[in-house]
């Protein structure tokens, strides 16, 4: 064969393979300065596949899917642009013990979450790489909206009260669907949005699978979970959901509503009591005497005085007295008395020390961060702060309805007021 029919059959055999690799690795999307690849795309509608059909979840059509992952893509990577101009970063220490804490939560070896990542059809190092992203996009929420939420003693003392009548309370399960509107949407924008939550509703009516509505049309971060707002009591619901509990029975939708974000439409799929257990902590009254090392008390000096303390607290001589006269501490003043104090209030190494201790007995000398110490314990005792777990879940629960809250709006103006070109496929 001559060379030139051999490069003309060579070029019928290729020219196929580079359309092909043309089409996988055309821009999709432009984000600010940067571009979506489609094979980028194409290997994040897979892992979405896997992860929907791990749930229960219908897929949705193609051309929604498609839409929807391309969606989160573009919005992963308008927070991780802004976190790079923040200067957040996850170093590999950082990192590893992350996978190590993801490990442990799956009841496997660290060694063996690579081979498990890998049996599910991912690519190790793109896995710890999404970790990193979703690590550095967590941060840059905190810093972004979490820092700024603040909860008033009236609005937990409000959830109290309102509580306080149903001991047990009860606790919610919900999917959901978020239609988001732009900021400052006209009424033409509204109405269009209204069009869209319709046919939605008409689907629900139909009986579509409320998951698979939440995958296709939601413009909420948990849209490939199938929109589900996991167990939860009404005081950390948004307002616009709490509010219609009362009202509705499991299995219920409830009606179009609007909020400033967009229009939602959730379902309850449950509904349990929160069971409240009586919660009881030991605490510890003890008291020490402190060393520190310094240019004129070396290590071993200090070890020797506290041995010679030790030594004649032994014997007789009153503990408190040769706190005050002998203890760097502040407590010196007080005779060494740290008063009660909770488990892991202190430093590990004075807390290790003082829980080996009964009642009266004398530590040796412990070295802590801080120099090193002589430990008595006076006493032990349970005590009942139910009602401190109480008041710590109110203002948990007021944080995390303002946080999700605030962290729409913030989606949506971090979206808004950025360059997003979404190809034509």
């Amino acid at each position: 064969m001559k060379k030139s029919m051999f490069r003309a059959a060579l070029a019928l055999v290729l020219l196929p393979l580079c359309v092909q690799a043309a089409e996988l690795d055309r821009v999709v999307a432009v984000v600010n300065d940067e571009v979506v690849l489609a094979s980028e795309l194409r290997a994040r509608i897979q892992q979405v596949e896997r992860q929907l059909a791990g749930q229960g979840t219908p897929k949705p059509a193609a051309s929604q899917l498609r839409s929807q992952v391309l969606d989160r893509i573009v919005m992963e990577r308008l927070q991780l642009q802004m976190a790079k101009q923040r200067g957040l970063s996850v170093d590999d220490v950082t990192l590893d013990r992350s996978l190590q804490r993801i490990a442990e939560q799956n009841k496997i070896a660290p060694a063996e979450l690579s081979k498990a990542v890998t049996k599910e059809g991912l690519d190790w190092q793109q896995f710890r790489e999404n970790i990193r992203n979703e690590i550095v996009m967590a941060r840059l929420r905190e810093r972004e909206v979490d820092a700024t939420i603040t909860v008033t003693d009236a609005e937990v003392a409000a959830v109290l009260q309102a509580t306080a009548q149903e001991a047990k309370g009860q606790e919610y399960q919900l999917t959901h669907i978020l239609l988001r509107a732009p900021e400052a949407a006209t009424p033409e924008q509204w109405m269009a949005l209204g069009k869209k939550a319709e046919e939605v509703m008409r689907q629900i009516r139909a009986g579509e699978d409320f998951r698979k509505l939440a995958a296709t049309y939601s413009n909420a971060q948990d849209a490939m979970q199938g929109g589900l707002i996991d167990w939860r009591s009404i005081e950390s619901l948004p307002p616009l959901f709490a509010d219609r509990m009362a009202e509705m029975q499991k299995g219920d939708v409830s009606k179009i509503l609007r909020s400033p974000v967009g229009l939602h439409i959730f379902k309850l799929l449950d509904v349990r009591a929160k069971a409240e257990a009586k919660v009881e902590v030991e605490q510890t009254h003890a008291r020490h005497i402190l060393i520190r090392t310094t240019d004129v008390v070396g290590e071993a000096q200090a070890i020797h005085r506290l041995e010679d303390l030790a030594e004649r607290i032994r014997n007789g001589t009153d503990f408190a007295e040769m706190a005050k006269v002998h203890s760097s501490d502040l407590t010196s003043a007080k005779g060494g008395d740290l008063g009660w104090l909770n488990a892991g209030e202190t430093v590990p190494e004075f807390d290790r020390a003082m829980n080996a201790l009964k009642p009266g007995e004398l530590s040796g000398v412990v070295a802590s961060p801080f120099g090193w110490h002589l430990i008595q314990v006076l006493e032990r005792r349970k005590m009942d702060v139910t009602a401190d777990q109480r008041k710590f879940a109110a203002r948990q629960a007021v944080r995390e309805r303002k946080i999700g809250d605030a962290a729409e709006e913030w989606l949506r103006q971090v979206r808004d007021t950025a360059y997003v070109e979404i190809k034509p496929e």
